[in-house]
């Protein structure tokens, strides 16, 4: 069975469907998983901002109360990072997969030695002295988890005081940590990172659901559109070229009595209709002149 002038016309405008939803698919996708990783991205910024006015309001406001206490008692707390630690660990308590964590290489506190992952983004660090900050994702059971972390560089020889050597450290200090773990450290060198992970699972699943809205828009325009462009090609094209010949099929088979096609507009169609008068006309004429 032949096929017709509408289903020619559909399925061209199916496969250019296809391809533009297909395009359109692909940087839609790359749109919104950007803009997932800069939700995310915001977030662990703003746990690191938390962290470092922490560690800030420790520097300045804790840590010089607690001078004379420091020679009788090492106090954790005084530590800036420590402090940090401990306020964000509030956090992590009611969002467990939100974490703070200042990891070094070779850590006064066991509590601080990082993990295989972490340890690799110290590294990474260490490598590109130029670095300010590194970003990674890693996949755990939960989904993704987007890592920022800002280096750890031994900038003022006040640390040293604490991780140079176990006999320039503070008694207390030694007392409570021993003196096999934390030092050997060097001024301008990269011993560990702040590390804030924030999970990607909820940011990814809007965006997924944002990327589905909009392929299910695409789709209801198309519908629509193509309900619009057959009606258009029914009443504009279709239907008069069938006019046309059925009026042509009667002239054909001996009727010169069939009507004149009734020319409506000025367009393709109407300029078409008139040469088809003219034909038929032509036509009529000559058969009566062979009857005759």
């Amino acid at each position: 069975m032949p096929m017709g002038l509408r289903a020619k016309f559909n399925l061209m405008l199916l496969a250019a469907f296809v391809i533009g939803l297909g395009l359109a698919a692909a940087v839609s996708w790359r749109i919104v998983q950007r803009n997932a990783r800069r939700e995310v991205l915001a977030e662990a910024g703003i746990m690191m901002a938390q962290a470092d006015a922490v560690i800030d309001y420790t520097t300045q406001e804790i840590e010089p109360l607690l001078v004379d206490q420091q020679k009788l008692r090492f106090l954790p707390q005084s530590v800036p990072f420590f402090a940090a630690e401990a306020n964000l660990r509030a956090l992590t308590k009611k969002f467990p997969d939100y974490t703070f964590k200042e990891a070094a290489l070779d850590p006064t506190n066991p509590a601080d030695r990082p993990t295989d992952w972490e340890a690799a983004i110290i590294a990474e660090l260490r490598q590109n002295a130029t670095l300010t900050q590194y970003v990674s994702t890693r996949d755990t059971p939960q989904g993704p988890i987007l890592s920022l972390a800002h280096p750890v560089r031994i900038d003022s020889r006040d640390c040293l005081t604490c991780h140079s050597t176990p006999a320039a450290a503070p008694p207390a200090m030694i007392d409570l940590y021993g003196s096999k773990n934390g030092f050997g450290w060097t001024l301008g060198s990269v011993q560990g990172a702040q590390i804030v992970s924030v999970p990607m699972r909820v940011a990814l699943a809007r965006a997924n659901r944002l990327f589905l809205f909009y392929l299910g828009g695409l789709a209801v325009v198309f519908a629509l559109t193509l309900l619009l462009l057959n009606l258009l090609l029914h009443y504009v094209i279709i239907r008069p070229v069938r006019r046309m010949a059925a009026i042509a099929s009667e002239v054909s088979l001996g009727n010169p009595d069939a009507p004149e096609f009734e020319v409506r507009g000025h367009d393709e169609i109407g300029s078409l209709a008139q040469s088809f008068n003219r034909m038929r006309r032509s036509l009529v004429n000559a058969m009566k002149l062979l009857e005759g």
